[in-house]
């Protein structure tokens, strides 16, 4: 797979941008027998790992980017969405927000979240912290916390957490949510229900009792 090459970076640029037109390779979800070529169009951010197991980023550039947080990723690409990353487009949109960017507590691609490895990769773990802190730079950006209920599916997402928020403390950044939590405390998925108004959220307190 050819790799996509970053801007460079300045104070709202984030890294991993495609700058025009190239070829990455698109596996299918557990099928790494099949492959074809997507085109990137200027203006996404896209990046999988190298064999496309894993979904670091996905999402628009801009200067002010909603940037939201689920549990792990699935099939989605630039241009092919899935619900939960229309929703989140639609939840930029509404919000004044220019662009948005999709993040996850562990990067595995899974179409189930049953079937997420049921030990964390390490490998992983570091990619996605590193891609994380790359493009947060320093900038006291806005986080949608947005994984739901689908946070107990194991054990270590609440220490993939922990570990993503000493990043986001480190710039300052502010964390949010989408209407009240769930039954079980949990900040809500963004593809369930209607729209709702965003609210603070107290991370701190959430590690707390996680």
């Amino acid at each position: 797979m050819r790799q996509t090459s970053a801007h460079a970076r300045t104070g709202t640029e984030p890294p991993m941008c495609s700058s025009g037109t190239e070829e990455i390779q698109n596996l299918a979800a557990g099928d790494a027998t099949q492959s074809s070529t997507l085109a990137v169009p200027p203006g996404w951010i896209y990046e999988p790992n190298e064999d496309n197991s894993a979904r670091l980023s996905l999402g628009t550039t801009g200067s002010n980017p909603l940037i939201c947080f689920g549990v792990n990723p699935s099939t989605a690409v630039p241009g092919d969405l899935d619900q939960t990353l229309k929703r989140v487009q639609g939840y930029a949109a509404r919000n004044q927000f220019d662009s948005w960017l999709m993040f996850n507590l562990y990067p595995q691609r899974s179409t189930d979240p049953d079937e997420m490895h049921s030990a964390y990769v390490p490998v992983l773990k570091a990619q996605n912290e590193k891609r994380i802190a790359e493009y947060i730079n320093g900038r006291p950006l806005t986080l949608l916390a947005a994984w739901g209920d689908l946070i107990l599916h194991r054990p270590y997402l609440s220490k993939m957490l922990a570990d993503i928020v000493r990043i986001t403390d480190a710039s300052s950044c502010n964390w949010i949510s989408i209407g009240g939590l769930t039954a079980k405390g949990h900040p809500r998925h963004p593809s369930r229900g209607a729209y709702a108004p965003f609210q603070p959220f107290d991370m701190k307190a959430y590690l707390q009792r996680l």
